[in-house]
């Protein structure tokens, strides 16, 4: 059983932990906030010790630190310290989009036991026509949130609207329910460092390397992925992991928890349990 202890960040609203087992860390997307894994939490919890973090700069996470600048290594090292907060020195670390990334780069550094990332963001070169592509994409995703924000709670009503509206992230948005639909919508738009994450991650640009990853890695992609084509966004991620395993989510999207929590649930666990027991496995 895991050593439970003060989890600062849940107890101050940032986040959610439950269930027992081995440690596992779920992390949320750009813009995305950490309820977007409920329709999935009960069946990791069963088995595991789930911590899901709400990432800085965004709504539910903590602010950015006075002096420091918006960069990935911000988020980063965000989740280190929830993870230290809940006493995780190592965890199966499960990302999705920008949280896939983050999951590869915790791995980088040690934190992780295995790594799954479901349409890992980063897989772009710099300065290329899908980098620029992803920018404008959640440029006019915010412009076009900006006008439906004010009546979400009504458009999110309507089953077929509900999909028709979040068709761009899942294929199947009418299986969120209209208050959680309504709500992601709120917070995608209010994301404090929206703009200011976008500008570091242009200038920083996408992971050069991801070397020094000795655990193992699962990138699953979602074959209807309309943010993250995997066709356009995949090869050079699994070139920059080649030992990872490959899987496809057939008929899901970017945010796959929603279109099918059952086969999702079941690629994390799965592949999680292959996962080799470390030498010393603190909670």
């Amino acid at each position: 059983m895991p050593v439970r202890g003060r989890v600062a960040g849940v107890e101050a609203g940032r986040g959610h932990r439950g269930g027992s087992g081995e440690p596992l860390v779920l992390i949320h997307g750009f813009t995305s906030t950490w309820p977007i894994w409920e329709p999935i939490l009960g069946r990791l919890e069963a088995s595991y010790d789930v911590l899901a973090v709400a990432l800085t700069g965004h709504v539910g996470g903590r602010p950015v630190p006075e002096g420091r600048s918006v960069s990935m290594d911000l988020l980063i090292d965000g989740v280190e310290e929830d993870m230290d907060e809940a006493g995780f020195q190592t965890a199966h670390l499960v990302g999705n989009s920008l949280g896939g990334w983050i999951a590869l780069e915790l791995a980088r550094r040690g934190r992780g036991r295995s790594v799954v990332a479901l349409s890992p963001a980063g897989g772009w070169g710099a300065d290329t026509r899908e980098e620029a592509r992803a920018r404008q994409l959640f440029i006019r995703g915010h412009a076009i949130s900006k006008r439906l924000v004010p009546y979400a709670d009504r458009l999110m009503a309507r089953p077929r609207l509900r999909r028709a509206l979040l068709s761009q992230m899942m294929v199947h948005g009418e299986r969120l329910s209209p208050a959680r639909a309504a709500q992601s919508m709120r917070d995608a738009f209010a994301t404090p460092i929206y703009f200011d994450l976008m500008d570091a991650i242009l200038r920083d640009g996408p992971p050069q390397t991801l070397d020094g990853i000795s655990c193992p890695v699962l990138l699953a992609w979602g074959t209807k992925d309309r943010v993250l084509p995997l066709g356009r966004y995949s090869q050079r991620l699994r070139e920059l992991v080649p030992a990872a395993e490959w899987v496809d989510l057939h008929g899901l999207g970017h945010v796959p928890m929603a279109d099918d929590p059952e086969l999702v649930a079941r690629t994390i666990t799965e592949f999680v349990a292959r996962a080799p027991q470390p030498a010393s496995a603190p909670a």
